[in-house]
């Protein structure tokens, strides 16, 4: 066996034994205590690298747990490191503070992906954002929700209250039980399909957009035939540019109208869908 293909061997063994170290790590686990448990809390998580899921329970405490999955650089070996053990670093970094109901989550592993799992207070409103390597899941939770996951995919399931929700390269897939009357709301995805259930009693207003995909729902919408004015904006006076643009988009009402709601999509299906 030469050299180069016994290097190849070692660094896939030790690749896959830091995946089953990072399986068998035990999570790092904090649980906070709300400055006033009879209010609805508010929970702010971001994370660089991994994936939140954010369950609600009939708890009065919000329960954090984060678990690396190890490193995803890929391993290099040299003369310096041959015969060597790769020590895998299981910690995530956690960090959580508390201030009058508002509870903010984070890591400070920035390479390694985290992945958290939050038990939130069933009222309780959300601000979750992920950028690489994780998906968001929310379910049961009734309050503002408001997601944001560049690279991964977002489910929300069985919530209720408002939510603003974007997958830009993913997958947004929302069920709302409730909605909280006369708050608007919006769903977008460049590169993923949106496909948002709604109670049959919705009232809204809706502005629906999808570029290279189409458009389904279940409900009666009442589309509102009527052009609509051009957007202009004229900046020659500052050196700029004079602008007409013509919004591309559906605009009708579902139910008789109501708060607005906003669907932009660019390479996948829209489906507005009606609840059971």
């Amino acid at each position: 066996m030469n050299r180069k293909y016994c290097t190849l061997i070692c660094a896939w063994i030790l690749s896959v034994a830091g995946a089953l170290y990072a399986q068998d790590a035990v999570p790092d686990k904090v649980t906070v205590t709300l400055s006033d448990p009879a209010r609805p809390a508010q929970v702010k998580a971001s994370l660089v690298a991994g994936g939140i899921t954010a369950k609600a329970y009939d708890g009065k405490d919000v329960v954090i747990e984060a678990k690396s999955r190890g490193s995803r650089r890929e391993s290099k070996s040299s003369e310096k490191s041959e015969g060597m053990k790769r020590l895998f670093n299981p910690n995530t970094g956690l960090h959580v503070t508390e201030e009058n109901n508002v509870v903010d989550v984070g890591t400070s592993s920035y390479n390694n992906p985290v992945d958290l799992n939050i038990q939130v207070p069933r009222k309780t409103s959300l601000k979750l954002h992920c950028v690489n390597d994780g998906d968001i899941k929310v379910s049961g939770v009734q309050g503002e929700i408001e997601v944001n996951d560049v690279n991964g995919a977002v489910t929300l399931t069985g919530v209720a209250g408002s939510v603003v929700a974007h997958a830009l390269n993913g997958d947004l897939v929302v069920s709302l039980s409730e909605v909280t009357p006369d708050k608007p709301m919006s769903f977008s995805s460049l590169n993923g399909k949106i496909d948002v259930t709604f109670p049959a009693s919705l009232k809204a207003n809706v502005v629906i957009k999808s570029d290279n995909g189409e458009i389904f729902s279940d409900f009666d919408i009442k589309v509102d035939s009527n052009t609509r004015p051009p957007l202009v904006e004229d900046s020659r006076g500052k050196g700029g540019k004079y602008r007409v643009r013509i919004e591309r988009a559906i605009y009708g009402t579902i139910n008789g109208g109501g708060p607005e709601i906003q669907f932009k999509g660019f390479n996948g299906n829209i489906y507005i869908r009606k609840g059971k």
